[in-house]
């Protein structure tokens, strides 16, 4: 009797879709952000952030060094996520204008800043302070829990009927480019 003979295929890993986003937020667009990591297993996100620099200028500087050292591969995206806030409509033009340069790059910014886009999970409403209602902790950070997929889709819903007509840089009023972001971070793997 021969023996058989057994071969072991070799292990393939599909690619993971890198989401390389450069925040002005310290804390709170990174918690964010990184709950898209735990919901989808074809897409990796990495986030650029900086305590102390946190201009849009910083923000651009950030993502420009990380993609001269990296790059990017075919499916990939690199993001700037920022807030209208106070600063000078100069200022979020560089980020337009870098964002321009490649399908690959996107701007998504919140008018005025990003606790409205988090508002719009729960509520479709500009006052801000109505956020505590439903995020009572939230100068802690933001629980996972309470951000789940449906709500999500809520806030996407919301945000993109508001941007209406789409805004081609950043809301002007009280809106949210986030959910262009997001909508990618759904979106499942495709190979565009």
């Amino acid at each position: 009797m021969s023996a058989r003979i057994f071969t072991r295929r070799p292990a393939y890993l599909k690619y993971r879709r890198l989401f390389l986003l450069s925040v002005e937020g310290y804390k709170t667009e990174p918690q964010y952000f990184a709950m898209f990591n735990d919901m989808t297993t074809t897409i990796s996100i990495r986030i650029l952030k900086d305590i102390n620099h946190n201009s849009p200028r910083h923000v651009l500087d950030r993502v420009k060094k990380e993609l001269k050292r990296t790059g990017l591969k075919k499916d990939d995206q690199a993001w700037l996520v920022v807030d209208k806030d106070q600063w000078p409509e100069q200022q979020l033009y560089e980020l337009y204008q870098w964002s321009s340069q490649s399908d690959a790059y996107g701007l998504a910014v919140t008018n005025p800043k990003f606790e409205l886009w988090l508002l719009w999970h729960f509520e479709d409403t500009t006052d801000l302070k109505k956020l505590k209602k439903y995020l009572p902790d939230y100068d802690k950070g933001i629980e996972a829990r309470k951000l789940d997929r449906n709500k999500i889709l809520k806030a996407v819903n919301i945000a993109s009927r508001r941007d209406n007509p789409p805004s081609k840089d950043w809301p002007r009023k009280s809106g949210s480019t986030v959910y262009r972001l997001v909508n990618e971070l759904m979106s499942p793997f495709t190979g565009k």
